[in-house]
């Protein structure tokens, strides 16, 4: 049922082309997941992300276990039934949102205690119950429960991050109860190779459809994290997905691909269009600056999506200066698009054997912006 096939390989790098197969059609690898936080990619309908080409989204088990609740969300038929979307979803466990909660909670072997970002009720999610709701929203991939350090961090905290993690991946296994889902493993070890090479021997001893890189981006430098995300994957089975989680810019992307990724998800393409902040084939630009007032071109002359095809910058502009609830909706299907061009454009590449020269042209376009952003506030 959920069986992966690589079916081309960069001949210069670890890139390679793949599918994989779900309950829901599968997709094609690599691939770059839409984040549906609460059930719905913010400002975006099903059909809006049918346009863009997405073939898999992402639900968030903190977010909706909070609300609807899972008991909701299983008496209303999970959440492909609640959010009409036919094709494949992946559940996070929890565990990110509880990472970034450390003032309201409380960990130790048994799981989570943690306090609601909405109401300050108190909630318990241990490995069972984090599997348990994930079944009752019903993706096709789970993920299973993890501690995820913050970075910089001790030697004795990523250990003990690992520790856990492969304790609860042990029992989210055990507590497995739907041969319809998939289980992904999740590697953690900060930014330290022995560290990230022994939790690797740990998490992909068991027999598990994909795995996952975990604890990255989340305080270390770029430099480091593509450097631990490359000495990681080649440590990941070459016969299931790998998913780079959370991560990042479309730079980051051919980063990882190039290491041999699978998977991707980020909150980046709809958050930047919410900023005004919009990926172009050119670069990343801000709708916001006044040189755009009279502009009548498009975004991108290059993309093909709705927003491109039919306004200015000019009115975007105008629509994002008034804070009409529309310009929310055109940047993100104009960001998504791009991301997921970028995916397909970067699959074409690995098969027609010139991946390198897209992954120079698009680092040369997004790090070197990077690079002077840290240069002016350094």
């Amino acid at each position: 049922m959920f069986e992966f096939k690589v079916t081309d390989r960069d001949p210069q790098s670890s890139a390679r082309c793949g599918c994989f197969a779900t309950p829901h059609g599968g997709f094609a690898t690599p691939i770059f997941m839409p984040v549906g936080t609460v059930g719905s990619v913010k400002a975006l309908s099903p059909d809006d992300l049918h346009a863009v080409g997405a073939e898999i989204i992402l639900g968030n088990t903190y977010h909706l276990m909070l609300r609807p609740g899972p008991e909701a969300m299983a008496q209303l038929g999970g959440l492909h039934r609640f959010m009409a979307w036919p094709r494949s979803i992946l559940t996070d466990s929890g565990g990110f949102q509880v990472f970034s909660l450390s003032a309201l909670r409380r960990i130790d072997e048994r799981g989570v205690e943690f306090r609601s970002h909405l109401d300050g009720s108190t909630h318990w999610l241990s490995p069972e119950r984090s599997l348990e709701i994930q079944g009752a929203i019903g993706s096709d991939i789970a993920m299973a429960l993890d501690v995820c350090p913050q970075l910089p961090a001790t030697a004795g905290s990523v250990e003990e991050a690992m520790r856990l993690t492969t304790l609860w991946l042990d029992r989210c296994i055990s507590a497995r109860t739907r041969p319809d889902q998939a289980l992904f493993g999740i590697v953690q070890g900060g930014i330290d190779e022995q560290l990230r090479r022994r939790h690797s021997e740990e998490i992909c001893s068991r027999d598990l459809p994909g795995f996952a890189i975990g604890g990255l981006s989340v305080g270390e430098d770029r430099d480091a994290m593509r450097a631990i995300c490359q000495f990681t994957a080649a440590l990941l089975p070459a016969d299931r997905p790998r998913y780079l989680m959370g991560v990042g810019t479309p730079a980051d992307l051919v980063a990882a691909i190039a290491a041999g990724v699978d998977m991707f998800d980020c909150v980046m393409p709809t958050r930047n269009a919410r900023n005004g902040s919009v990926f172009t084939s050119t670069g990343k630009i801000s709708i916001k600056n006044a040189r755009f007032a009279l502009d009548q071109a498009p975004l991108d002359a290059q993309c093909r999506c709705y927003t491109c095809r039919t306004f200015s910058r000019a009115y975007l502009r105008h629509l994002f200066v008034a804070r009409e609830l529309l310009v929310y909706r055109l940047l993100s299907l104009h960001n998504l698009t791009y991301y997921l061009d970028l995916i397909h454009a970067a699959r074409a590449a690995i098969r027609a054997g010139t991946f390198g020269a897209l992954r120079q042209h698009i680092c040369g376009l997004f790090d070197a912006e990077l690079d002077r952003v840290d240069g002016q506030t350094a």
